[in-house]
Parts: C-alpha cells; structure tokens; sequence
C-alpha cells in the first residue's frame, strides 16, 4: 500500500487516514507531496489522484482519493484493528462524529489551521469560529460521558481520528474550550489524549523534523 500525502505540518486531510493506517498495523509506503499555492502542486497530485487532492491510497491497482473512503476501506479490510466500534450504537455515533467533522466546521477551519510547525499564541475567534468550538465541545462531551472515554466512543476509532487536527488547532491557537463549554475539562483531557497518542506523536515529529 501506498499512502499519497501532503506536507505533515499543515495536511489535516492526510493525517486523519494516515493515523487509521497506522492503526492497523499494515506495512505501508508515504509519497509526500509538497504542498504549495500554485498550479504545479496539482500537476504533483494528479499523477497520483484523480480529485487533484491529497491524500490518495494506492492498493492493488486502485486508488481511494478521499479521507473517509480510505478510513472505511481500511476498516473493512482489517476488521482485527476495530477502526470502528462492533457495537452498532457505537458504530453509529462514531460515524456521525466523524462524518459532521469531515464536512463541516468551516469558519473554524479557516481561521485556525493546522500548523504544526508554529509556535502557539492566542487567537481571537469570530462568532462563528467560536461557534464551532462550542459545537465541538458539546459533541465530544456527550459521546465522551456516554461511552466513559477515554476516547470517543470508549476504545481510539476513526472518529478520534478525524479530531486529532482539531486538537491540534486549539493548542496552536491556545483556544480556551472552557470559555466555550468544558467546565469540567473533560474535554480538555480528551484533546491532550488524542495528541499524546504514539501515532500522532510520530507525524508529528516528521512534521517538525520536515
């Protein structure tokens, strides 16, 4: 397998299956394309993904261009790594996570990117911006008090795969989630984990060493 990424310091769209990939265990090899604003970084991609985007899994003559896609096909590929919960009610709230994350949250996304290799300071949010963190605060209180952590749905799934970026948006931009909802900073907790995780500590050492 081959996994089509983009740089690690900023790519939030590749870590999230890079991260599920990891978690199964699988030898895999990186083709890391360096990001850049103009029109030779998608000439790069092309060559490797039909959408002109990262990331891309390349397995047996097929090519899976989208995050999600790749996490579901990993999931039915390698049952043993339990990318999703087996119970259904888990199943399908991890899902539901991971599904609003990957298509929603955009005023959060555009001011607070992923950016591994800046130094935190304190960011001023939008309304909507900070909309969003609320969002994100209540959603992962709700699954963290419903399934007794430590991550999302109880075991590490692709749902706590597809928050890792997030929390590293509110350490690099040292967003307060307890002015935004966390007062028992559960939530708080939950984020220190997902970015104490060996996997992520492994991108992200790429990321800063890149």
């Amino acid at each position: 397998m081959d996994i089509v990424i983009g740089t690690k310091a900023w790519s939030t769209w590749s870590l999230r299956p890079w991260l599920a990939l990891k978690r199964t265990g699988a030898p895999f090899r990186e083709t890391l394309i360096a990001l850049r604003r103009d029109a030779e970084t998608k000439a790069d991609i092309l060559v490797h993904s039909p959408s002109g985007f990262v990331p891309a899994l390349k397995v047996d003559g097929l090519t899976i261009w989208d995050s999600l896609a790749i996490c579901e096909y990993l999931a039915d590929r390698f049952p043993q790594a339990r990318l999703w919960p087996q119970d259904p009610v888990a199943r399908a709230l991890a899902r539901a996570a991971a599904a609003e994350m990957h298509s929603g949250f955009r005023p959060l996304r555009m001011e607070c990117s992923m950016a591994l290799d800046q130094a935190p300071a304190p960011r001023e949010l939008s309304a909507e911006a900070a909309a969003d963190v609320r969002r994100i605060v209540a959603l992962e209180q709700d699954l963290l008090a419903r399934f007794g952590g430590p991550f999302l749905v109880g075991a590490w799934s692709i749902a706590d795969a597809f928050f890792t970026p997030v929390a590293t948006r509110f350490r690099t931009h040292e967003v307060d989630l307890a002015a935004h909802g966390d007062a028992d900073g559960a939530v708080a907790a939950y984020n220190r984990r997902l970015l104490a995780t060996p996997e992520f500590r492994e991108w992200e050492a790429d990321a800063v060493a890149s």
